[in-house]
């Protein structure tokens, strides 16, 4: 028996460890312009504030979602002139005030996930909910129609509450 065990721990230890990969390692995936993109097609962007950051990023979104991005920009721009932005945690910022945000978005895999972070508090209530109390969300598909006349309200709505300190 304890040959058995010595040859089961020898072997295990001459081979790498399951489920590992061999060492090699892919290349991270780039949008057109270079920017590493993360999982789900996520650009990663550098923490920043002002417009800057937050359209490199839109201009780093893959594809269909680029487009939306610049729409999204434009809407939340329209609603709150003068509005805050930033980039942080690869998520573009919108708030009333420095480190003080209304909304966010992010690139998941198959839709641009929108945060309103008091959103709870909006009439009518935007449809995604959240574990957070406050938190709702509107996930944005390829082939979904975006309601602009809805979502600038949704945006009025958040501008006028207390944003999230982050």
């Amino acid at each position: 028996m304890s040959d058995k065990r010595a040859g089961k721990n020898a072997s295990k230890a001459a081979s790498p460890a399951s489920g590992s990969k061999s060492g090699r390692k892919t290349a991270p995936t780039k949008s057109a312009d270079g920017v590493v993109l993360l999982t789900g097609g996520n650009p990663q962007i550098a923490k920043g504030y002002g417009d800057t950051p937050v359209q490199q990023y839109i201009a780093a979104m893959p594809g269909w979602k680029g487009d939306l991005g610049k729409r999204l920009d434009r809407l939340v721009v329209k609603a709150v002139p003068g509005v805050e932005k930033a980039v942080k945690w690869n998520s573009p910022f919108y708030g009333m005030e420095k480190d003080v945000w209304f909304l966010g978005f992010h690139c998941m895999t198959k839709y641009v996930k929108v945060a309103f972070f008091r959103g709870a508090q909006f009439s009518p209530l935007p449809p995604g909910t959240s574990k957070q109390q406050d938190v709702r969300y509107l996930d944005i598909y390829e082939a979904d129609e975006l309601d602009e006349a809805q979502f600038l309200d949704w945006v009025k709505q958040a501008s006028e509450l207390p944003g999230e300190k982050m």
